[in-house]
């Protein structure tokens, strides 16, 4: 038990260690001066401004880490965790309910704890580099709504594998990653026709010039689009975006309002042709396989730690919980849950390549590479990370990497034609 303790502390040391490590290399690239390579993208002015929006996020998600570190130290090291679990048995014995009302209490207490610092993010950092564009009463609804869901969607979920648990005990773990994955695909499926509905109002895209050439690009490739939307995001933020989501009769296309601002009707085609690459190239059925792989590997992991009891004592010495061991075991995966992290973005950012060059082979690169230059302009990104922190941390290449890989590959193409 003691054992096991010690190794609970030593990997939640380990990930803020690694985490901080790798932004402080980060910062080791920061510059002042414009960088030649950039000089497409930015101005001085405008790098100068991408620079402090970056060493503002810095500071302050440094501070935060810092303090939800000790706070995670001192909760296990007081056996807090163990406590009140134990104070929630005076109040019911059945494990369902019991495993509910502590990691509802926990969720509760850990959005509470993260509300102040997300507050000041979206009201003084991006408000500060002119991003944001919400109201105090719309962000605190989001706060409310998001909270009601997680409840009600993940304690639904809990209470069901809580409930195969206890009727299966040996054979739980394969139910639950079968329960898992359906949800999985069910919310791949309908997430933005169900949930996002909840938080932002989308608008079929009107049967105007824009809806013309998308709907023309599309059916030059074969790619049957029927669903074309409209998010009204610039109601929260100035940053612009567009995506993908669902199968057959349910995919659709969303693209933010602020991109459509941002952009003419050619980058705008060139951004859903990037988009539709994804489709056509089996990315989403590709990251998905990948996701209920990871998923199978970590219900069987927990099933294998769920015959050593020490795994809950660890957590408090007299109670063999479910909860304490899903707890603790969330903590123990941390090593494996970085290596599934760094390899989902490493697929991540090939399929990026690939949908990149999708776009410009089936319809006009010089676009594209404009929508991206105006999008990481104006969303000031940064684009020379340290490459062990993009290593990590990015889901996506940086526009500098993807504009040189587009040009090698636009000259790829030519040399062959």
């Amino acid at each position: 038990m003691q054992y096991i303790f010690y190794v609970i502390i030593g990997f939640v040391i380990f990930e803020f260690v690694l985490s901080k490590t790798l932004s402080y290399l980060n910062t080791t690239k920061w510059s002042n001066k414009l960088p030649k390579e950039l000089e497409e993208i930015y101005d001085e002015k405008k790098y100068a401004k991408s620079m402090d929006y970056e060493k503002a996020k810095h500071r302050f998600w440094n501070i935060s880490d810092i303090i939800t570190f000790n706070i995670t130290i001192l909760l296990l090291l007081f056996w807090l965790f163990g406590g009140l679990y134990n104070y929630l048995m005076n109040f019911t014995q059945n494990t369902i309910l019991l495993t509910l009302y502590f990691f509802w209490i926990i969720a509760f207490l850990q959005s509470v704890f993260s509300l102040p610092f997300s507050y000041y993010s979206t009201f003084v950092i991006e408000e500060k580099f002119g991003f944001n564009k919400m109201s105090k009463k719309l962000f605190f609804v989001d706060f409310v709504k998001w909270l009601i869901l997680t409840f009600i969607i993940w304690g639904i979920i809990l209470a069901i594998i809580t409930w195969l648990y206890t009727i299966t005990k040996s054979n739980f773990w394969f139910y639950a990653w079968i329960l898992i994955t359906a949800f999985s695909v069910f919310m791949m499926m309908f997430y933005s026709s169900l949930i996002v509905p909840l938080f932002n109002k989308q608008t079929p895209l009107e049967k105007w010039k824009l809806r013309d050439e998308i709907e023309a690009f599309a059916h030059s490739v074969g790619f049957k689009l029927d669903n074309i939307y409209v998010i009204d995001w610039s109601k929260r933020s100035s940053k612009a975006n567009a995506y993908f989501s669902g199968f057959g009769p349910k995919k659709r296309i969303v693209l933010y309002d602020t991109l459509i601002k941002d952009l003419t009707n050619n980058e705008l085609v060139a951004v859903l042709a990037h988009e539709i690459g994804h489709y056509k190239k089996k990315h989403t059925l590709q990251m998905l396989s990948f996701s209920i792989v990871q998923t199978w590997i970590m219900f069987y992991v927990l099933w294998i730690t769920l015959w050593y009891g020490e795994v809950s004592y660890a957590l408090w010495w007299n109670v063999s919980a479910f909860a304490l061991w899903l707890l603790a075991f969330g903590i123990l995966f941390t090593p494996i849950s970085i290596i599934f992290w760094v390899i989902w973005n490493i697929l991540s950012r090939k399929n990026e390549y690939e949908a990149d060059h999708y776009a410009a082979k089936h319809y006009k690169a010089n676009k594209l590479k404009s929508a991206l230059i105006k999008l990481s302009r104006n969303n000031l990104s940064n684009l020379r990370p340290h490459p062990a922190y993009e290593f990590f941390h990015y889901s996506h290449p940086t526009v500098l990497k993807r504009l040189h890989a587009l040009d090698k590959f636009i000259n790829k193409n030519k040399k062959h034609s």
